[in-house]
């Protein structure tokens, strides 16, 4: 396995950790885990977007920077794999969809000095599923402040996504996860090891899960 630093992505309940977790267990890779829990006005944001969206993005980037930058400081003489449930440009596309034109550029001005000084995975693991599973996903899970996420909301994360995979060439295993279930069927988990095993060029791959 050529791919020493991998990310996953995908919208709002795709099952970005679930799937961290379990590539981590299978290559003995360091796990780096989006710490969304302490980010104080992440509630606060679902109540009142209009006044907590630029506090909330600011919080995320900080804290997805300090995570990201100590993977260039710190090496695991037992651990040459390193999976993450974050892209660090999730900064910029979340600010995209939930802040005001003038706010974004000032956010997408802090973000790009920070950008340049991080380690970029070698490749990109996108889940992708339809708005209602994610519903669905995310009814099970039941943080309470997600419950009331509009539909609009994700498939407008949705595109945001998908336009930034097509529109820069990234290395990514594009996945269609509407009837994934990586915790009750170790064959689509396997998909995806196969798929890992396996050079790409740099771009968009399909890979379908059995």
């Amino acid at each position: 396995m050529n791919y020493h630093f991998i990310t996953i992505e995908g919208n709002i309940g795709a099952g970005k950790t679930t799937l961290a977790h379990l590539l981590s267990k299978h290559y003995n890779a360091r796990l780096v885990l989006e710490a969304f829990a302490e980010n104080p006005f992440l509630p606060k944001f679902y109540e009142n977007p209009a006044q907590f969206a630029f506090p909330l993005e600011l919080f995320f980037m900080a804290e997805r920077y300090k995570q990201l930058k100590e993977l260039i400081h710190t090496k695991d003489l037992f651990q040459s794999v390193t999976i993450s449930d974050y892209l660090f440009t999730k900064c910029l596309l979340f600010a995209k969809v939930n802040l005001p034109e003038t706010e974004f550029r000032l956010y997408q001005s802090l973000f790009d000095i920070i950008h340049q000084q991080l380690v970029q995975p070698d490749i990109l693991i996108y889940l992708h599923a339809p708005v209602q599973k994610l519903q669905v996903n995310i009814r099970k899970r039941n943080r309470p402040y997600e419950q009331n996420i509009a539909d609009e909301y994700l498939f407008n994360i949705q595109e945001t996504y998908t336009n930034y995979i097509r529109q820069h060439n990234i290395k990514t295993l594009f996945i269609d996860t509407s009837n994934a279930d990586f915790l009750g069927n170790e064959k689509h988990v396997k998909a995806v090891i196969d798929a890992l095993e396996k050079d790409y060029e740099n771009g968009r791959h399909f890979i379908a899960l059995p």
